[in-house]
Parts: structure tokens; sequence; C-alpha cells
């Protein structure tokens, strides 16, 4: 099975002193796709630099040429369909179609309140993220959309020319409960998985992968439930919330035996961080670069 090996660029450096150069970087090193976290800020990072997702992949997909571009993951928290429709749109026209949204119903952190409303419980996520995914479909394939909805409207909602991609640029839809999987494999050209968050910090690399072996079994029934072969989804894994965390950045051999053990259970792509100093995502740039030119062939 083919492995592709992205990366994810948090949004902490000014452009101009740091990344744009991480971009390229990235580009040079042969990834897959360089995905941002969408947040309006993220844990520890809260009281430190911190940037927009669009903006910077805009500038991104101007600084590169080949690296695909994408979000892990956008949520309903302080996004609308209708707006976040035109600006995907844009970014897919002037990347020239490289981009994958990657998308999830959000959680409890800061992006829950930060437009001063009450966090949601997870039923109103799952409620909301049931009318935003299937609404933004239709909001990226079809020229005018108008739509009543619990949560989210459109009113003759336009988006012409539409993606570059056709029908629209792919959805990596990140889920592991039931109803999210049925979205993944209704509305999604992949899903996303960071493994079990029960395990992150107590639970072992064994028992782990059996929990996630349980989510891929998972999301085959929700695709065979409305007949759809779980091979057409790629299988995406976001590394550093597993109980390895980001140990498996320490050396190439403990990433590609990571690597490995994921590709069997159907993985088509790893998505590790960038490094960051002083951060749980410090890694040492040389082994970082060794991992990122090496994994594939070693793994063969």
């Amino acid at each position: 099975m083919t492995l592709r090996l992205s990366t994810v660029i948090l949004p902490v450096d000014r452009w101009h002193e740091g990344g744009r150069a991480a971009w390229q970087r990235a580009e040079e090193l042969g990834f897959h796709t360089g995905y941002t976290y969408d947040h309006l800020t993220w844990r520890s990072f809260r009281d430190r630099t911190w940037f927009g997702a669009l903006p910077t992949l805009t500038a991104a997909a101007t600084a590169t040429e080949r690296l695909r571009l994408g979000t892990l993951v956008t949520s309903p928290n302080f996004r609308h369909p209708v707006t976040l429709a035109k600006e995907l749109m844009s970014l897919d026209d002037i990347s020239g179609g490289r981009v994958t949204l990657g998308i999830g119903a959000g959680g409890n952190g800061f992006d829950a309140t930060a437009l001063g409303q009450e966090a949601w419980t997870p039923k109103e996520r799952a409620d909301r993220f049931g009318e935003f995914v299937p609404l933004l479909d239709r909001l990226l394939t079809e020229e005018s959309v108008t739509q009543q909805g619990t949560f989210y409207s459109a009113d003759g909602s336009r988006n012409i020319p539409g993606c570059v991609q056709r029908p629209r640029l792919p959805f990596a839809v990140a889920a592991t409960g039931p109803r999210g999987l049925r979205l993944a494999a209704r509305h999604g050209q992949a899903w996303v998985t960071t493994g079990d968050p029960k395990l992150y910090e107590e639970g072992t690399p064994e028992q782990s992968l059996a929990a996630i072996r349980g989510q891929v079994e998972k999301l085959g029934k929700a695709c065979a439930d409305i007949g759809r072969d779980v091979a057409e989804l790629d299988k995406i894994l976001l590394t550093g919330f597993t109980p390895e965390q980001n140990t498996v950045l320490r050396s190439l051999d403990a990433f590609v035996d990571f690597a490995g053990r994921h590709r069997e259970l159907g993985f088509t792509e790893i998505v590790v961080h960038w490094p960051i100093p002083d951060s749980d995502f410090a890694a040492d740039p040389a082994v970082f670069e060794k991992i990122a030119t090496e994994t594939l062939s070693q793994l063969g």
C-alpha cells in the first residue's frame, strides 16, 4: 500500500521571519501536503504568536508550486458554511487546485467560546456538524444554493466559477463517533484520526493500535451501510496524540517502525508536526528532515 508523508505547520511564525521559509522547505523536502490548524488560538500557544489559517494557506499557495495545502482541521466553532465556501473556492483558485479541507466537529477549546457563545454540548456539536458538512458540500458544487437549516442557512448563495478541483476540493473528515463516521463515508474523500484521546497519557502503543484498528473497522461499516467501498477513502493519521506522543521523531528508525505499523492498518497518509522549539512539538531539525526524506524508501 502506498504511503504518503505530510506535515502540519502551525501558524506561529511571522511570514517574513520564518513562515514563508517553512512552507517552501516543506515542499523541497517532498512532503505530500502542508496542513495548518484552523484555530483562533490553541492550547499552550494561547499567549504566543498565532496567525489565521486561510490567509496563511493563501500565502503558502503563492510561495509554493507542488505542495498540496490544507486545514487540519476546520470546525463549525467559528465558521459558517456560506463564508467558508467562498474563501475555500478562492484559495483553490489561487493554489491552482491544491487544497484539501480537513474538517471536524470541533471541541471545547478556546474557539468554542471566542464569539461570546456558550460552549456547545457534544450532541449540539454533532448536530451542527451534521448540517455544516452537507451544506458546505452543496455550496462548493452548485452555483446557487438556498437551504433553510436549524443552525445554518443559505439564501441564493453563489459560488461562481466553483472549485478548480471537480466536482469540488476534497474533504478530509475527522471523526471517531458513529455520526461523524457516517459523514466521512458520505461526503469525505479522506478520513482523519489522531487515535484514541483516552489513551494519550496513560495508554500503550499496543492499546492505541487496537483502538485505531477499531476505528478503521467502524469506518468500513459506515461505508458499507451506504454501499461505498472504504478503499475509496484515504486514511490520514495526525501524529503526536497517540501514547508515543512526539517521541517518534527522535530517530528515523523509531518513525519508520511507527509508520509501518500504522500502514498495516490501512493508513495512506501520516502527518508529522513541523518542529517548534520550546513546545510539545520540539524536534531535532536534522532528524526531522531525515525522516522526511528517507522514511518512504525505508518502508519500501
